[in-house]
């Protein structure tokens, strides 16, 4: 029985008719040109209104946010009304759901940036090993290893925040439930807080503190328009890709948890680093993360039903996010409920293409004919 997960939460002013995230991902299929959500995603996102929280995929707060072609975006009206969209369709469904606001710093290439501009970091440094999936000019879609990178002049840095302030007001008049800061997986928030990848001297480089805080600042600017019972961050402590290697991780975790916990936001997403490689996080340091942070904590990392419950019933968590199972089964939390086999998802149609791979999985009410 799983009573726990499929229980009730109240999460900021909201209250979630049960625990089964359903996690970012990203899967390449927005509308070209512009990198807008179209009537499929529509259909996609609707399909999952069931979980009690959908998390959009990554979307880039601007073009210079990008790092992976067809991704979609929220910095232009068209953007926008896709979203609206979106949104209307899983609020019909009873469902509720947050944006995931995403800039990718390094992790880019000079195709997706306009005018072929360099992509941006804290520092003049490589994402080593790391790769995006570009358009070529003649047509050809691959992934690239990222280029070189500039660092950012302090002068720009508020207007960074300004992109993200800016996304913001698009999801708040898009009508989303939350907005989640992602400052996880490699990306430009988590450039800065990593010791490796921020060589800075200035106010935003050096100590835990200043390191932290662009990402408080951008925190500050999303909590200002939406209001911090809407709010959301993800993190990834101890994650080692995309040339992530952090000496300080849990203290930097802690630091922002309280942080995040004096601000009143309505949850805290651990991305575990299970996919990327990086050591398993201990039951210490989730227990530091609990004592710390005072809204809803969630955690994603590979867990079957039978251990979201566990990590619920221990206190440890109050919601579970769930990714590949969603792809695949998009009755996901009916079939938690019936205990019934999960669909496998196919991973050839993760990335790009069309409904085949993304909204024709069979559900229990309509198998596949």
């Amino acid at each position: 029985m799983l009573k726990k997960l499929l229980a009730p939460l109240k999460m900021g002013n909201t209250t979630l008719p049960n625990r089964v995230v359903m996690a970012p991902l990203t899967r390449s299929r927005a509308g070209q040109p512009g990198d807008i959500p179209t009537a499929l995603n529509t259909e996609y996102y609707t399909q999952r209104a069931s979980a009690g929280l959908i998390v959009t995929e990554a979307t880039q707060v601007s073009r210079q946010g990008q790092g992976y072609a067809l991704t979609p975006g929220i910095y232009t009206d068209a953007q926008e009304a896709g979203w609206t969209d979106v949104v209307k369709a899983v609020h019909a469904n009873y469902g509720h759901i947050s944006l995931q606001l995403w800039h990718v710093g390094r992790v880019s290439h000079s195709l997706l940036q306009e005018n072929g501009a360099a992509p941006v970091a804290p520092s003049a440094l490589i994402a080593e090993g790391a790769q995006c999936f570009v358009i070529q000019p003649d047509g050809k879609q691959e992934n690239v290893p990222t280029e070189m990178p500039r660092a950012l002049a302090t002068e720009e840095l508020p207007g960074i925040v300004a992109q993200y302030r800016q996304a913001a007001e698009r999801g708040q008049r898009a009508g989303f439930d939350f907005l989640e800061v992602h400052a996880a997986n490699g990306y430009l928030l988590q450039q800065f807080l990593s010791t490796n990848s921020n060589q800075r001297t200035d106010a935003y480089g050096g100590s835990l503190e200043n390191r932290a805080r662009l990402t408080l600042e951008v925190l500050d600017a999303v909590i200002e328009v939406i209001g911090a019972k809407q709010v959301g961050v993800r993190m990834s402590p101890h994650f080692v890709a995309q040339g992530i290697n952090d000496a300080e991780a849990e203290a930097s975790a802690l630091y922002l948890a309280n942080a995040f916990s004096e601000r009143g936001i309505a949850y805290l997403h651990i991305a575990e680093p299970d996919w990327a490689g990086g050591p398993e996080l201990s039951d210490a340091f989730r227990a530091q993360l609990r004592a710390a942070f005072n809204g809803a904590l969630i955690f994603c990392g590979g867990y079957t039903a039978a251990d979201a419950e566990a990590l619920i019933e221990q206190g440890t968590a109050d919601a579970v996010a769930f990714g590949r199972p969603f792809i695949a089964n998009p009755d996901l939390v009916a079939r938690f409920r019936q205990g019934a086999a999960l669909n496998k998802p196919d991973r050839t149609t993760f990335y790009g293409g069309g409904a085949h791979g993304y909204t024709d999985y069979p559900t229990l009410d309509l198998p596949q004919a």
